[in-house]
């Protein structure tokens, strides 16, 4: 009885300290002093707010996912239901792998609505280059030692005979990567994106492409941090083992990759990426946009593609933009109305082409047929 006292008293000491911890964190504390009024607490706000907090910002959650993770890894060998666990530390998101509803008719919609933005834009005389990001496990193969559905294998080739078909040509970054060696380089282990080399090829494989009539004067260089850092590690993360030392005794997740993180700027020393302009703006517009995904923000891939274009590129990429998000969002907003570039370079990942239509895709349908 005396032990179970003890182990009780010592459990609520613990649990108080957590909650004590999360309600005066930072964020917390900001919640609770807005809070902090007779009529909040009358009417339960103030209780719904201590509720998120227990629920969403003690210590205690972060570390029992990061436990759980660690168990599931190193006992099943297992990154749970997002993260396919290859060999020698190769991680793959399982989107990839997996077979989606309705996928012809998803991707013929796609399809229409991506020759339908190609024409709009002919007609306002803005060049499209379409560039295809193949997917992680279609490139690196060899580790993965895991099933890909039918359906994800014959996704790439399908989109691209969907758009010979509608006459809009596609550079498909698959056939440069698969004749560079080792392809493991082009992608990081423990991240769904390329690399920088990965992104570094990508852009000077969409710049051989490129025939539009622009200044590529411009000279831009790349430099590479001299201390080396840790890689993005987006699967960690799925995994919630991004917190976690890559061992203490023992290894406890997949190491992490590492990199000298590359910077692009102008010769000049003017940054990359500028700013979209606009009427009152002292220098012009960039004459090329890129629209795209995380993959576009990530590796440089900017950088890289000013430097080889020889142009500044106005990035209007977007974290998790998929197919429709970046271009949805460009193609209605003023800049693109008052200063429209000769031309739009286009990222897509495949293995979005044939997930579930979204409000995104709606709107993008929506200007391509009617502006």
């Amino acid at each position: 009885m005396r032990l179970q006292a003890v182990v009780l008293l010592a459990s609520l000491a613990v649990g108080f300290g957590l909650a004590l911890s999360g309600m005066l964190a930072p964020a917390s504390r900001h919640s609770l002093m807005q809070n902090a009024t007779t009529e909040a607490i009358m009417t339960g706000k103030m209780e719904a707010v201590v509720n998120d907090i227990l629920a969403n910002h003690l210590p205690v959650g972060r570390a029992l996912r990061a436990t759980a993770g660690m168990l599931r890894w190193r006992v099943f060998g297992s990154g749970g239901a997002q993260v396919w666990v290859g060999q020698r530390d190769w991680l793959y998101i399982i989107d990839e792998m997996r077979t989606w509803p309705d996928t012809d008719a998803i991707m013929a919609h796609r399809a229409d609505i991506l020759a339908q933005v190609a024409q709009r834009l002919r007609a306002r005389h803005v060049d499209l280059v379409v560039a295809i990001v193949p997917d992680k496990g279609r490139v690196v193969v060899a580790p993965m030692n895991g099933p890909r559905s039918s359906q994800a294998e014959r996704r790439l080739p399908a989109w691209l005979a969907l758009l010979g078909q509608r006459g809009v040509s596609a550079v498909n970054l698959y056939d440069s990567f698969i004749r560079t060696a080792p392809v493991e380089s082009l992608f990081w282990r423990t991240d769904t994106h390329w690399s920088q080399p990965g992104a570094q090829l990508a852009a000077r494989t969409i710049a051989a492409r490129v025939s539009t009539d622009i200044d590529r004067s411009h000279r831009f260089v790349t430099i590479e941090d001299a201390q080396e850092s840790d890689g993005p590690g987006d699967l960690l993360r799925l995994m919630s083992l991004d917190g976690v030392p890559d061992r203490l005794l023992i290894r406890l997740r997949p190491a992490i990759d590492r990199q000298h993180r590359a910077h692009t700027a102008e010769m000049s020393g003017q940054p990359t990426a500028p700013a979209a302009g606009g009427l009152l703006d002292e220098t012009p517009a960039p004459e090329v946009a890129l629209i795209g995904s995380s993959y576009s923000l990530n590796a440089n891939f900017g950088g890289y593609l000013e430097e080889a274009l020889g142009a500044p590129v106005l990035n209007t990429a977007k974290l998790g933009g998929g197919f429709a998000k970046a271009a949805a969002a460009y193609f209605t907003s003023d800049g693109f109305r008052t200063a429209p570039p000769r031309l739009v370079i286009w990222e897509m990942p495949e293995r979005k082409l044939n997930q579930p239509l979204t409000e995104e895709d709606a709107v993008l349908a929506a200007w391509a047929a009617h502006g």
